[in-house]
C-alpha cells in the first residue's frame, strides 16, 4: 500500500494555486547563502546610572575609609518608631530616647511608664492640634500624616514654619520647662494619628525614678557648652577689638570614634561551558559577551546599594535634619528651593526615580513654569536653579505612589558625598572591579568569580539632603 503526503504539506503547483511560476531564486532559498548581520546581546536592565559616573571617587587603602569630624553634641533630632496592633498605635520605648532630654537615657523600666502614659489621638485634616499662645503642656508623637507649623509671619500674615510628618514629634520643651507656651500652631494638613503625653504624667514618672531625675540634670548641665549654629564644639576667636586685651584660649575637639565606612562587595560566578567557548566565538567572543552583560548586572547592582543599602546608602545616612516633606503632596518648585536651602553650600545635582521628574515637570507646567535644561556631555538634563536633575530609577517608588529626591554636593575638597572603591587589585577589569579564573570542573565548565568593591561616604550632614513622600500620581 502507498502512503501519500496530505495535500496541505506539499509543496504548492503554480498552475493548481493559480501563482504566477517564480522567474528568479527565492528569498528563502538565498537566505541559505547569505550571512546575517547580528547585534552583540541586548539588556533592557541597563540604565544610564548617573550616581556612578557623577560621583568622585576615592582610593579606600586597607579596604576602610574613616571620616574624621570635629566633636558634635547630639541634639536628640532622629525619628520615633511605633508598633500598630489593629488601629491600636503604641510607640516603642527605647524611640523615646530620640527626644533631645532623653537621649542616652537607657533605664527600660522606666521608658516603658513613658511609653505607656501616651494616649493615641485622631485628628482629621483642618483640625488645629494645638494653639499659638496657649500654655503647652503635652509631648506630641507623630505615628501618622502630616501637620504644619503655622506662625506669624514678619508684618503679622500667617505663614507655615514647618512641616512635621510620620515619627517626627513636638512639644518636647515641656519636659523641662512647664510654663512653656506654644510659639506655633499645628494645624493636620491630612488625618492624622498622634500619641499624646500630658506633663503632669511626665512627672509622676520623673517622681519614681531616681535615675530619670539623675539623667535630667546631667543633660541640663551638658546642654551650657558652647556650640556653634552647627552643634559642633565652639572654636572661641575675639574680633573687633582695640589694644590689647586678653585673647581667647581655644583649640578644635575631634570625635572620639568617628564612622568608618567599610568597603561592601558585589560578587557573583561567571560560567561558561568550555565547548560553547571553543566552537562558538565568532563572529563574537562567547566569554566576552557574558562577562559584559555580568558586569552591567553588578554596575547595576551597585548603583542600588549606593542608593538603598541599610548601611552606607544615601536614604539611609541622610542626617534627619536634612530631611523634609512636600507641602502639598506631589514635588512642587517650592519644595526643590527648600532643598536648595539646605544643601546651598555649592549644590551638585537632583537625583530622582524618572517618574518623580515627570510629576515635577507637571507641577511646573500646572504653574506656567518651563525649567530650562544643561548640557551635561551632550545629554540635555532637566534642571532647577541650574542644578540638573538626573534621572535615578533605583530611587524605590511605594505601593501609594511616592518617592523620594536627593540633593548633594560631592568631592572631598567640598566636604560632599563620595564614592569609595579600591583600585589596583589583582585580576583586575574595570576600576574596583576583578575576574578572576576559578578553574574547570569535572563538567568542562569554567567559572569566573567577577567581584566589585564599592561605598560612599557623606563627610559632613549638610553635604545631602531628601524630600521624602513626594506624591507622584496624584492626578489634576
Amino acid at each position: 500500500m502507498t502512503v501519500t503526503e496530505p495535500l496541505s504539506s506539499a509543496s504548492p503547483d503554480p498552475e493548481v494555486s493559480g501563482e504566477s511560476p517564480l522567474l528568479s531564486l527565492s528569498r528563502a532559498a538565498a537566505r541559505n547563502l547569505a550571512t546575517t548581520t547580528k547585534s552583540v546581546p541586548q539588556m533592557q536592565a541597563i540604565s544610564s546610572r548617573w550616581l556612578l559616573k557623577l560621583l568622585p571617587w576615592v582610593e579606600a587603602g586597607g579596604g576602610a575609609y574613616r571620616v574624621n569630624r570635629r566633636l558634635s553634641y547630639a541634639v536628640g533630632d532622629g525619628r520615633i518608631t511605633f508598633t500598630t496592633t489593629g488601629s491600636e498605635v503604641r510607640v516603642i520605648p527605647p524611640e523615646l530616647g530620640e527626644l533631645p532630654l532623653l537621649r542616652g537615657f537607657d533605664d527600660e523600666l522606666t521608658l516603658e511608664a513613658l511609653a505607656g502614659r501616651f494616649v493615641q489621638r485622631e485628628f482629621s485634616a483642618g483640625d488645629v492640634i494645638v494653639e499659638f499662645g496657649h500654655q503647652a503642656d503635652q509631648v506630641f508623637l507623630i505615628a501618622h500624616g502630616k501637620i504644619n507649623k503655622v506662625g506669624a509671619g514678619e508684618y503679622g500674615d500667617q505663614t507655615v514654619l514647618g512641616v512635621l510628618a510620620d515619627g517626627d514629634y513636638f512639644g518636647d520643651q515641656v519636659l523641662a520647662d512647664a510654663d512653656s507656651i506654644w510659639e506655633f500652631t499645628a494645624k493636620a494638613v491630612t488625618g492624622c494619628t498622634v500619641l499624646a503625653m500630658p506633663r503632669q504624667a511626665f512627672d509622676e514618672v520623673l517622681g519614681q525614678s531616681d535615675a530619670l531625675r539623675g539623667h535630667l540634670e546631667n543633660a541640663q548641665a551638658d546642654g551650657d557648652q558652647s556650640q556653634n549654629s552647627s552643634g559642633e564644639a565652639a572654636i572661641d576667636v575675639a574680633s573687633g577689638h582695640d589694644g590689647e586685651p586678653r585673647l581667647p584660649g581655644t583649640f578644635v575637639d575631634y570625635e572620639a570614634k568617628p564612622r568608618e565606612y567599610e568597603l561592601s562587595v558585589a560578587q557573583t560566578v561567571l560560567q561558561v561551558h568550555s565547548r560553547v567557548a571553543d566552537l562558538y566565538n565568532q563572529p563574537m567572543d562567547q566569554i566576552e559577551q557574558q562577562l559584559r552583560l555580568t558586569i552591567e548586572a553588578l554596575r547595576e547592582r551597585q548603583e542600588h546599594e549606593l542608593i538603598n543599602n541599610s548601611d552606607f546608602g544615601l536614604l539611609t545616612n541622610a542626617d534627619f535634619s536634612q530631611r523634609v516633606h512636600t507641602r502639598t503632596g506631589p514635588p512642587t518648585p517650592d519644595d526643590l528651593d527648600d532643598l536648595l536651602s539646605l544643601v546651598w553650600k555649592d549644590a551638585g545635582f537632583f537625583l530622582a526615580h524618572p517618574k518623580t521628574i515627570a510629576a515635577f515637570g507637571r507641577e511646573c507646567s500646572r504653574r506656567g513654569i518651563y525649567p530650562n535644561s544643561i548640557d551635561v556631555n551632550g545629554h540635555l538634563i532637566p534642571a532647577w536653579r541650574s542644578v540638573p536633575i538626573f534621572p535615578c530609577n533605583k530611587i524605590p517608588v511605594t505601593s501609594t505612589r511616592t518617592s523620594s529626591i536627593l540633593l548633594m554636593r560631592t568631592g572631598e575638597e567640598n566636604q560632599g558625598v563620595i564614592g569609595l572603591r579600591q583600585t589596583a587589585l589583582p585580576d583586575e577589569y574595570e576600576p574596583g572591579l576583578n575576574v578572576r579564573f576559578m578553574g574547570l570542573n569535572e563538567k568542562a565548565v569554567i567559572s569566573y568569580l567577577v567581584s566589585t568593591y564599592y561605598s560612599a561616604a557623606v563627610l559632613v550632614p549638610d553635604a545631602l539632603a531628601i524630600l521624602e513622600n513626594a506624591e507622584i500620581g496624584r492626578e489634576g
